[in-house]
């Protein structure tokens, strides 16, 4: 860790072209680690890791979807069989709403949020009130170890009891606040009301949540700089908010212990940077290896490096969720279907079914951008959105950049108030 320079360590501004070639090094030594599992040997079969050399190579490689994992665990308890190492040689074991299960290696700083304090103006020495829960749930035990390993104190808050704690930070007089970007609001709300002092709060890191510009105003009014981070409780740290020459840095910096890439929903294809996919994240841990895991939230990468001069890629920041699965005439149609209409057809640039109501009745239109198509397109595209959904729909071609920048593939325009 290094001050001086503003940043947490060397790596972070370090020429992106070793960074690639150091990630792609340490990926070939997970996928190694992961194949000793169950779950992953199944996945991943005969690769040989040494053809992951780059980003086209880790595209090749199965996409494990958050969502997937209630199910998987469920089948083989009690972490799907991507577990590298038992649960009684692990830190921690956690339970998720889901429930989904995880585990914490015994490693210091396991999330690696140390780098994301930093970030947010939190230095060693200094104390951090950890409103992140602690009850069976990881995200306090991620907060609470990276501040640690930053040489902070840290007062294991929790949430709820807001009389209590605020007389907590009136007493110890903690210099930050951790948690999510609401609870930072009852606290100072309730401190006001009881005449207490949390002045000592300067700065805040919270996740967990959206922050939205106008509480983040609101607290810069009340004396607090707010920076968030995003980060899941399978994954760590993903990504954070930075401080540049002129203030807050647009974005947030991909953390040094991952790679993450952004796919079109439904499928693991990227998309290029700037379109609006789903953050899909392979980390480094090696007591609970993941490789490729569709996190199901949406995001964008941008352009350029940050002038923060960190130099790492920049993710726009949490734009949504990608699970847009709809209902349509009693029958579940996911975007997996929509990606498997259209893969076969290279003249498709980009789908989206669009679902509305019509004369009391679901209909489907799959609007297709396109480029050279030819005159039977539709009428394919047609008979494959049938085999793939077992519902009909209507086919609408498109010139490309019709279709909106947000990452849906399926649109449900349909009223239920």
């Amino acid at each position: 860790m290094s001050a001086a320079n503003g940043h947490f360590d060397a790596a972070e501004t370090r020429d992106p072209a070793e960074r690639e070639s150091a990630l792609f090094e340490k990926l070939r030594a997970q996928i190694a680690l992961a194949r000793s599992t169950e779950g992953y040997r199944e996945r991943l079969g005969d690769l040989d890791p040494a053809e992951l050399d780059g980003w086209d190579g880790l595209a090749r490689l199965p996409v494990t979807r958050k969502a997937e994992l209630v199910a998987l665990q469920a089948e083989r308890p009690p972490f799907g069989g991507f577990n590298a190492v038992a649960p009684g040689e692990a830190g921690r074991l956690f339970v998720s709403p889901g429930p989904i299960f995880e585990l914490e290696g015994r490693q210091s700083d396991y999330g690696r949020v140390a780098r994301a304090l930093f970030a947010a103006g939190f230095r060693p020495g200094e104390v951090v009130h950890n409103c992140f829960a602690y009850h069976l749930t990881p995200g306090g035990w991620i907060m609470d170890a990276g501040a640690r390993a930053l040489g902070c104190a840290v007062v294991p808050a929790g949430i709820g009891n807001s009389e209590q704690q605020v007389a907590a930070i009136a007493h110890l007089r903690p210099q930050g606040y951790a948690g999510t970007p609401d609870f930072l609001k009852v606290l100072l709300d309730k401190a006001h009301e009881l005449g207490a002092d949390c002045s000592s709060i300067a700065k805040a890191l919270v996740s967990g949540g959206a922050l939205f510009p106008s509480l983040r105003a609101e607290y810069a009014q009340r004396g607090v700089a707010v920076k968030q981070c995003y980060a899941t409780a399978e994954l760590g740290l993903v990504a954070y908010e930075t401080e540049g020459p002129d203030g807050p840095c647009e974005g947030m910096v991909v953390d040094e212990g991952c790679l993450v890439e952004i796919v079109r929903p439904g499928t693991g294809d990227p998309v290029p940077d700037g379109e609006v996919g789903e953050v899909v994240v392979t980390t480094f841990n090696d007591a609970y290896p993941l490789i490729r895991l569709a996190t199901g939230d949406l995001s964008a990468m941008l352009p350029g490096a940050s002038p923060c001069g960190r130099t790492n890629r920049r993710i726009k920041g949490w734009m949504g969720r990608a699970d847009q699965t709809a209902k349509v005439k009693g029958m579940f149609v996911h975007p997996e279907q929509v990606a498997e209409a259209v893969k076969r057809f290279p003249a498709v640039v980009k789908a989206r079914l669009v679902v509305e109501r019509s004369g009391e009745q679901d209909r489907m239109t799959l609007k297709v951008e396109t480029s050279g198509a030819g005159d039977d397109l539709g009428a394919q595209l047609a008979e494959a959105l049938q085999a793939a959904t077992k519902l009909k729909g209507d086919v609408e071609l498109l010139v490309p950049g019709s279709l909106p920048n947000d990452g849906k593939v399926i649109d449900d325009q349909r009223q239920y108030d």
